[in-house]
């Protein structure tokens, strides 16, 4: 092969690798079905049905038969190709050009691992994370209590800047949070940095059952919940915190949705429901043909202590559905600050080989009509940490100006 062959050759294998195989497409698209992880919690409501698609071959798939023959033909380690890996980047590579982050491609071998974080378990270390914007850097949000993680030292707020020898920035956090699960019983090493310090930690990954959801009770009978995110049966075991604090005395409640993400859409609605009297609207929804479909309350209220939920800029998703069913609602006052501003819903397909797509399939708004996506919801009563803070995920109670201000708004 001379030079300009191979140049030819190796600019043909970058171009495959971001556009899907005209083999596939045909299989893969037409055989696709729909389904939902859970019976009893559905992600979401989903459409049944095939995708029905012509026999005659588009422009696309015309020309990456021809780029398929040429690689095939060309390529010098044609040996070596693996079909499976260049389905599986072509097919990301094409859902990637749509430009939504929020719709992606999964293949095969990660769906077990997409399944268990929808569901709340996972084998790994026993953190929650998140790309922070300010520092630009990967954040522990959250150890697990008695995880690995936690029992090794590591703390809320600590960056994670290496993973096995390897260094991670803020764009790497799907890679990072990737290569920090694995098999159960394996070793993983870290590099953490701590208040400008780098700290060494090697910890044995195990099965994480997670709940994540924790209590208590602060001054004069006020009842607080830390809901960091929306999995699987998390309306039923913040009901039982609830009835625990109620049990103790508790006569009022702060909900503290900062930094939850968010998660499956019916469990917030769900939890809505525990607040909001049977028949009020939670959220409507809007797909690609302009159909609105309401999401009402199902059942009767049965809480209607006084509320106050606390927001802030990383508060997004299901979490901002709760918000503004709650706020619109007139049944709880927000606090803190404007939340994220995700106010898409994602439906998860099941390809027949075991892969999946998650594609952004609706936009939702509040009770009164708001568009969220992309604007976030204003608190009732805007409060910022104080400047003096210097993670918001090991926030000091005394220094918590947002959760000190609804303890004050509740004492009135």
């Amino acid at each position: 092969m001379n030079e300009k062959n191979e140049k030819t050759a190796q600019r043909i294998y970058r171009i495959i690798m971001a556009v899907v195989l005209t083999a596939f497409i045909t299989f893969m698209v037409t055989s696709i079905s729909l389904y939902t992880y859970f019976t009893k919690n559905p992600v979401y409501t989903l459409i049944t049905g095939e995708t029905n698609l012509s026999n005659e071959k588009s422009d696309i798939d015309a020309y990456l038969s021809k780029i398929k023959s040429v690689i095939e033909k060309n390529y010098l380690w044609k040996d070596k190709i693996d079909e499976n890996k260049l389905k599986d980047g072509a097919i990301e590579g094409y859902v990637e050009a749509l430009g939504d982050k929020y719709t992606e491609y999964i293949p095969k071998s990660e769906m077990d691992d997409f399944t268990d974080n929808i569901a709340g378990s996972f084998v790994g270390i026993g953190v929650y994370m998140i790309a922070d914007e300010e520092s630009q850097k990967i954040i522990v949000y959250y150890p697990i209590p008695d995880s690995p993680a936690e029992k090794a030292g590591i703390k809320s707020g600590d960056a994670i800047i290496n993973v096995d020898g390897k260094d991670y920035g803020y764009d790497d956090f799907n890679i990072i949070a990737d290569n920090i699960k694995g098999e159960e019983g394996t070793n993983v090493k870290l590099v953490i940095e701590r208040d400008g310090k780098k700290m060494d930690f090697e910890i044995t990954r195990k099965k994480i059952e997670t709940n994540p959801i924790s209590s208590k009770i602060l001054k004069e009978d006020i009842g607080y919940i830390k809901l960091p995110s929306f999995d699987s049966d998390s309306s039923k075991k913040l009901k039982e915190k609830i009835d625990d604090l109620v049990s103790k005395g508790t006569k009022s409640l702060i909900l503290d949705l900062r930094n939850n993400g968010g998660g499956i859409v019916d469990e917030s609605t769900d939890i809505a429901d525990l607040f909001l009297d049977k028949g009020k609207t939670i959220m409507t929804t809007k797909d690609n043909k302009q159909k609105e479909e309401e999401t009402k309350t199902k059942t009767k209220k049965q809480y209607d202590m006084p509320l106050i939920v606390l927001t802030n800029e990383n508060s997004a998703s299901a979490s901002e559905i709760l918000t503004g069913a709650l706020k619109d609602n007139e049944r709880a006052t927000i606090i803190g600050t404007k939340t994220y501003g995700k106010g898409v819903i994602q439906t998860v397909l099941n390809l027949s080989d075991g892969s999946g797509l998650k594609i952004t399939t609706a936009e939702y708004f509040t009770p009164n009509g708001v568009e969220i996506n992309k604007k976030g919801i204003e608190p009732n009563i805007e409060v910022k940490l104080p400047d003096t803070v210097k993670s918001i995920y090991a926030l000091k109670e005394e220094e918590d100006t947002q959760l000190n201000k609804a303890i004050e708004e509740l004492k009135k």
